[in-house]
């Protein structure tokens, strides 16, 4: 092989995995759109009044993309180590990740909880949210900071579960390169079993944040899955199809054993759908997905404050036919929300950039990312 040959290769293996990262982002983080779309005890996909329809809600909701806060966590821990553990300046990382992660999750909670608490003032969404006017400090202190339960925003606590993971990457790093399989096993056990440990509000984000890490210290090929892709997507999609068919059978209470299923099956989803990526990014659909900046993190924000908001308006005044709601809801949600992010990015730059974290870099400088080669280029939108 000729030396030009292998920088090529690897210029090709470096620009092939951001894009299929950055693909999954949006994919997934998308898809959780359909994991927050908000229903009552009469609507639940569970009581079976639609048939295959709320088949396909269970599928979505608690099935498919369940994977895509184990999938995030993945990629965001072998971003961190990408270069190795001996290059982590740990001050500089979470300083950096106080601003990427942190203020993000503030600014919107905040904003969701201060626009909730007005509109419980007016008598508007009651019994969809806790009322905020009669809940105690300690209660009111979660539903904002996320201290030992979910925020108001509730997807966000993602972020609150990362920057923990972040402040243990040392401890994390260091158990995996001594004794990485010992650490992911326990981590494994540790995610399966439905019991919390009061350190992350769900467990799977440590099996799989130290399972991202594991491939970057270890130098795995993540490539390595590639030529299986079909075989792997396919046998992860069936996956979820049972899993979908066991918890619509048995919900909405899971017995024990199908839970301990459930959560075995979300890890599962990290390789299946690094797999499922190998394929769509082959497509202009999904080259095109990939290159979508900062969107992934402004859905990921933005769509359940969306969501109440429809869910709120649409029971004020809209049918009872609730398979209505649900696809308008989704069709809404995937056209309002790169339509706001447009505007917001354009109209407010610098406030937009508090808000997704300065995940969206100057076009200046990215026309001179793009002229360096790709294996000097660092991966677009830091890990979530």
């Amino acid at each position: 092989m000729q030396p030009e040959e292998g920088v090529t290769d690897i210029v090709n293996v470096t620009a092939n995995v951001s894009s299929r990262i950055n693909l999954m982002r949006i994919v997934l983080i998308s898809g959780i759109i359909f994991v927050h779309i908000p229903f009552d005890p009469q609507t639940s996909p569970f009581n079976g009044a639609y048939g295959l329809f709320d088949w396909l809600r269970v599928f979505l909701r608690d099935s498919l993309f369940r994977v895509g806060v184990p999938c995030l966590s993945a990629i965001s821990g072998y971003l961190l180590f990408r270069h190795g553990a001996a290059s982590l300046d740990y001050g500089k990382t979470i300083r950096r990740k106080t601003k990427t992660v942190i203020l993000p999750f503030l600014l919107w909670n905040s904003a969701f909880f201060m626009f909730v608490l007005i509109l419980q003032h007016y008598g508007i969404g009651d019994g969809y949210l806790p009322d905020l006017s009669e809940a105690t400090p300690h209660t009111l202190a979660t539903l904002l900071f996320a201290i030992d339960g979910t925020p108001i925003n509730l997807p966000l606590y993602f972020l609150r579960d990362l920057f923990v993971c972040i402040l243990l990457s040392p401890i994390l790093a260091f158990l995996i390169r001594r004794a990485p399989l010992p650490t992911l096993g326990f981590l494994l056990l540790l995610a399966a079993w439905p019991v919390s440990i009061g350190i992350v509000l769900r467990n799977s984000i440590l099996f799989s944040f130290s399972f991202g890490i594991y491939l970057s210290l270890h130098r795995i090929d993540v490539r390595i899955v590639d030529r299986y892709a079909a075989l792997i997507g396919t046998a992860f999609i069936a996956l979820a199809a049972l899993l979908a068919t066991a918890a619509y059978m048995t919900g909405p209470g899971l017995p024990l054993w199908l839970e301990v299923c459930r959560n075995l099956m979300v890890l599962v989803g990290i390789p299946g759908f690094w797999a499922l990526s190998a394929i769509l990014i082959r497509s202009r659909v999904g080259q095109a997905l990939a290159d979508t900046g900062g969107l992934s993190f402004w859905i990921f924000c933005a769509h359940y404050p969306l969501l109440f908001c429809l869910w709120v308006l649409w029971n004020r005044g809209g049918s009872d036919l609730y398979p209505i709601f649900y696809l308008l809801a989704a069709a809404l949600s995937l056209l309002l929300l790169p339509l706001t992010n447009g505007m917001a990015r354009y109209a407010l730059p610098s406030f937009y950039n508090l808000l997704t974290g300065s995940r969206t870099r100057p076009q200046a400088e990215a026309r001179v990312a793009s002229s360096r080669p790709a294996d000097d280029r660092p991966v677009r939108s830091e890990q979530r």
